[in-house]
């Protein structure tokens, strides 16, 4: 059992790579205001590529990066790519509020997956909460309105996406160090969106919006060591709840940069699939015979 002193430092760790993580997509929406998607997630991949490197080499892990070739840990870099180019694509399209409220339906869906690959079972009160969980996203999303478009279907394709590639992280061995597995994904994320690029007319790179993406590459990476550190000696049933505080950043944050207010349709949708969101980890929880229940040890 974690002591108060460590769950308040994880759920400061919690918030501070939420924090992170919007401000990184502030940063590659006004990006993407000029570059085409595979432009802009090529070239943060660049800037991400080295930096990852760097933490390999300073972790002393350099010897491990054989185990990058796993075909586990190759399935979730490939999943990961895909996750991002799709939200990046959206990220140009949509108020930075919907996507992020969206992607926060991940959690949902990896049970739904999880129950359609027999990895688990639910009873009532899971498939009620999963229920909720999809209608707050169908309001979101509003089928038939004026701001249904592509990109909404590309959002929901991409949190799919995301709940895949968690369901992959599951399964990769303990041997695995994160920054092998986090420079892994990198350069396969780099790869796709390069391939993606043949189909873009890409722009010359000497401009502001390159310094955004070498920003928004920093931002990501020191996202992740918080929320690495956020589950480092803590509980974490206590600490994931706080992740759904980034729907609360990307809506101020939205806001700010753009005006962008989300409308009642929104917020209730933003409502429901949070709402559902907590339930379903709190019944994960305390129930013994849950394969999704999260652990110090695969967490950390």
């Amino acid at each position: 059992m974690a002591s108060a002193a460590e769950n308040r430092r994880g759920i400061i760790f919690m918030l501070a790579a939420m924090s992170l993580f919007v401000i990184n997509d502030v940063f590659m929406k006004l990006a993407r205001e000029a570059y085409p998607a595979g432009q802009a997630i090529a070239l943060r991949a660049c800037f991400a590529v080295v930096i990852g490197f760097a933490l390999v080499f300073a972790a002393r892990e350099g010897d491990r990066l054989r185990l990058a070739f796993r075909p586990r840990v190759l399935q979730r870099g490939i999943i990961e790519a895909f996750g991002a180019l799709t939200f990046g694509w959206s990220l140009g399209l949509m108020p930075l509020a919907n996507l992020t409220a969206i992607n926060m339906a991940s959690p949902l869906l990896i049970v739904a997956l999880a129950v359609l690959l027999g990895m688990e079972r639910v009873g009532w009160r899971r498939v009620v909460a999963l229920a909720v969980g999809f209608v707050g996203v169908l309001f979101v999303v509003r089928p038939g309105a004026e701001s249904f478009n592509a990109a909404a279907i590309v959002a929901v394709i991409s949190a799919i996406l995301v709940a895949g590639r968690d369901l992959t992280t599951r399964t990769i061995g303990d041997d695995v160090p994160s920054t092998v597995v986090s420079l892994t994904t990198t350069v396969l994320v780099g790869g796709v969106a390069l391939a993606y690029g043949v189909t873009e007319q890409w722009l010359p790179i000497w401009r502001i919006e390159t310094l955004y993406v070498a920003l928004a590459a920093i931002l990501v990476t020191a996202g992740t060591f918080f929320i690495i550190g956020a589950f480092r000696r803590t509980d974490v049933g206590v600490i994931s709840q706080y992740r759904y505080a980034i729907v609360v950043f990307a809506t101020v944050l939205g806001y700010a940069v753009w005006g962008d207010v989300p409308d009642l349709y929104a917020f209730i949708g933003v409502a429901l699939i949070v709402g559902s969101g907590l339930y379903t980890m709190h019944r994960q929880r305390v129930r013994p015979d849950s394969n999704l229940k999260l652990t110090r040890k695969r967490a950390a």
